[in-house]
């Protein structure tokens, strides 16, 4: 039996993760979503949060953004519109991004701007939770 899964995360702009990994546990709808190799095929949507990886006794964190998972036995590939591993998030601007959001929604906004905003907020809040767990 494998004991390894192969991990893709893919960002408009980047590869942002691929690696052999033994577990991740993903920011599903309707929660935390654990895969370990030889899981049943699943596709699932994935919600701004975060993803942690486990390799070789280690964990790492990612802050994802809205997308989905494709979970084979051997294999997740996860479509996003954000991966930043901790040490890439900026925590004055993720807080920036935070009161930006709420003072737009103060505003008199179309049901298609507040979906944006409200995307906006829950993908700098994700940021500002991997963040500050991960502070040494």
């Amino acid at each position: 039996m494998a004991r390894t899964l192969r991990l893709e995360i893919v960002t408009p702009e980047t590869k942002a993760y691929s690696e052999d990994v033994e577990l991740v546990v993903l920011p599903g709808m309707d929660g935390e979503l654990g895969v370990y190799p030889q899981h049943v095929p699943l596709l699932t949507t994935l919600k701004p949060g975060e993803l942690r990886v486990f390799k070789d006794g280690r964990e790492t964190s990612l802050a994802v953004g809205e997308g989905f998972a494709e979970i084979t036995s051997d294999a997740i590939s996860v479509l996003t519109d954000m991966a930043l591993e901790s040490t890439a998030i900026d925590e004055n601007a993720a807080e920036a991004a935070v009161e930006r959001a709420k003072a737009a929604m103060k505003g008199d906004l179309g049901s298609e701007e507040v979906a944006a905003v409200q995307a906006s907020l829950q993908k700098a809040l994700a940021q500002l939770h991997v963040k500050r767990r991960h502070r040494h």
